[in-house]
């Protein structure tokens, strides 16, 4: 382990992985990795490696069905990492060493026939299958209307949730509030566990774009204050609930979007607790910085900068313009999964 990530982990914060690539797994775990996280892209990219076609051929033979082909790879995939964490799952006796599998992103796509009600049914029924029988599994749930009314039920039924797509504090409240109503219906509370995707980089692409009036020392701040007032709240809400087990915020997105920035700009400003999910490129940027990482989260910029934040940046409509960009980013590349898979079938088949 590199004396960086040493600091960062040292100082509090929880490192996972944005990818499930068995490799890139083995890697970063010797880096000090102990979760991970899955998406459409991340399939896709494993599956365009070619490192599992002799699988997925199997797969392909046995069902006729392209999307049923999808999720059962994507299962078998996040199946395997699971098994990489399961030592860190046991270890922190379930508070840690989780993966994250995605519900179908297409329940949020404008093709999907139904209501907000079907939609919320969807995740409910998809949610607690997927989940059956694994133990470091959590279900990634997008913050949407559905996404949020499906919470309570999913949690109720035993599920470990990732609640993810969150931009603003209000998402995050209801998603909070969904969840706890969900966990007080259990018998016992000894494995609830929940985690708040928090996406901080988005948020400063948005506001360079939208906010304009905004200060030079204002412009790229506005993600990590937003990140670091959610996390505040989290603390504070969870405080007095006696759950054995951490609820957590995942610091998502944290990648650095611009260039001219330095790549560990929000894995500093947001180190010293609860979960950074970080791209294998960022964890590579923080080994080859040596930086020594100390706790920052709870360190706010200064008042003028905050108020000059608060004047400028309109979260209502931040949130309709992110919001709609993260559902297509989440549902297009699931299109292009499928895609993927029919044309895997042909070239599998030498058609």
């Amino acid at each position: 382990m590199s004396d960086a990530i040493r600091s960062l982990i040292g100082c509090g914060t929880k490192l996972w992985l944005d990818s499930i690539d068995p490799k890139l797994i083995d890697e970063n775990r010797l880096l000090g990795a102990t979760g991970a996280t899955s998406n459409p892209i991340i399939i896709s990219d494993l599956i365009k490696s070619g490192r599992f076609d002799e699988r997925l051929l199997e797969l392909l033979d046995e069902n006729p069905d392209d999307e049923a082909v999808a999720w059962a790879m994507t299962d078998e995939l996040v199946s395997t990492a699971e098994e990489k964490f399961l030592a860190v799952y046991q270890q922190s006796q379930g508070d840690d060493g989780y993966v994250s599998f995605e519900l179908d992103p297409l329940i949020e796509d404008e093709s999907f026939d139904g209501t907000d009600a079907d939609r919320i049914s969807k995740y409910i029924e998809s949610g607690i299958a997927w989940n059956k029988q694994h133990v470091n599994r959590m279900i990634k749930v997008p913050a949407t209307t559905a996404g949020l009314g499906s919470l309570e039920s999913l949690v109720k039924n035993g599920v470990s949730v990732n609640v993810t797509l969150i931009f603003t504090l209000e998402q995050y409240r209801a998603a909070r509030e969904a969840v706890w109503r969900g966990a007080q219906a259990r018998s016992n509370l000894k494995k609830f566990k929940s985690v708040y995707s928090i996406f901080v980089s988005r948020i400063d692409v948005y506001t360079k774009k939208h906010c304009r009036a905004l200060s030079a020392a204002a412009q790229g701040l506005v993600g990590i204050v937003n990140a670091q007032r959610i996390w505040a709240e989290n603390q504070e809400f969870w405080r007095d609930k006696a759950c054995p087990l951490r609820q957590e915020i995942v610091f998502a997105s944290t990648g650095s979007k611009d260039p001219a920035d330095d790549p560990c700009k929000y894995v500093k400003a947001l180190a010293g607790s609860d979960i950074q999910t970080n791209p294998p490129q960022t964890n590579e940027a923080i080994v080859e910085s040596g930086h020594a990482f100390t706790r920052l989260v709870d360190r706010l910029p200064p008042q003028e900068i905050l108020d000059d934040i608060d004047q400028h940046v309109d979260f209502g409509h931040l949130f309709n313009t992110l919001m709609a960009e993260g559902i297509a980013k989440f549902s297009e590349p699931q299109k292009d999964l499928l895609r993927l898979i029919s044309k895997k079938r042909h070239e599998l088949a030498g058609t």
